[in-house]
């Protein structure tokens, strides 16, 4: 069996995923295909596809790349990776999006629970059940 060297192109940046394994041992897996899969989406877990990944850390790697730790909540994947700004620009317009759901569910929440309170102080005043010495 003839073994052959991969030789990346000039053109090719290499891209490092640092994977952690179950045991807690870090391996970094380099790759000269692309920094980053064009289209990858990192919210999406490429191992039980839930939307819910979430970066841990992350920090610039180079003037266009960052260097991202993720994970994911549902099955406890996690991943060090290096990523192009493009790539990471959609991923933090996704974190945008996710967030302002989340505030507005809360909202929509507090409102609806303070509206349920207010009705119950209403009724327990209109019989009477709340007195001037209660405050």
């Amino acid at each position: 069996m003839q073994e052959f060297e991969h030789s990346p192109r000039p053109d090719h940046k290499p891209y490092v995923r640092r994977v952690v394994l179950p045991s807690g041992k870090t391996i970094e897996v380099v790759s000269f295909d692309d920094v980053a899969p064009a289209g990858e989406e990192l919210h999406l877990c490429p191992e039980c596809t839930s939307g819910l990944v979430y970066p841990i850390a992350w920090e610039e790697a180079d003037r266009a790349s960052w260097e991202v730790t993720l994970r994911c909540p549902n099955c406890e994947w996690s991943v060090i990776g290096i990523f192009e700004d493009e790539t990471i620009q959609r991923f933090d317009d996704t974190l945008d999006r996710g967030t302002e759901a989340l505030v507005s569910d809360l909202r929509q929440l507090a409102r609806a629970n303070m509206e349920e309170a207010v009705e119950r102080f209403s009724a327990a005043l209109y019989a009477g059940h709340v007195l001037p010495e209660d405050f």
